[in-house]
């Protein structure tokens, strides 16, 4: 006999998971403008897209050297807002640029303009 799990048992199951995203990814590609330091403590501004975005953060492609940990702010160049982001990974490089995985510092889900956005993209308000 199978048992139907609903919706709210499946989010909690997700949230109990620590193997999972805590929040689901979306192929898109959002022109950004960066800017900061970069790893030589020198200031850098450079245009570019992301790759894939989330709820946290994204994946973008990056030519300035930079390291994890190290702050760095990301424009919106649809929307003009900014928000300071970590960078929290760096991948594969190509044609001078390295896959760089950033999270936002505070938490901003609709950052990246989605009409509809995946379900775990919802934050609570405070």
């Amino acid at each position: 006999m199978a048992i139907s799990t609903t919706k709210s048992q499946e989010k909690q199951k997700l949230l109990l998971d620590p193997g999972r995203r805590r929040s689901m990814r979306v192929l898109l590609s959002v022109p950004i403008h960066v800017y900061g330091k970069n790893k030589d403590n020198q200031d850098f501004t450079e245009e570019t897209r992301t790759l894939v975005v989330n709820a946290h953060g994204a994946l973008i492609s990056l030519g300035a050297h930079v390291a994890p940990g190290q702050q760095i702010t990301v424009e919106n160049k649809s929307t003009a807002l900014s928000l300071d982001c970590r960078v929290v990974h760096l991948g594969n490089s190509a044609a001078g640029k390295v896959q760089t995985g950033i999270e936002f510092v505070k938490q901003c889900a609709m950052f990246w303009q989605i009409d509809f956005p995946p379900d775990d993209w919802v934050v609570p308000e405070d």
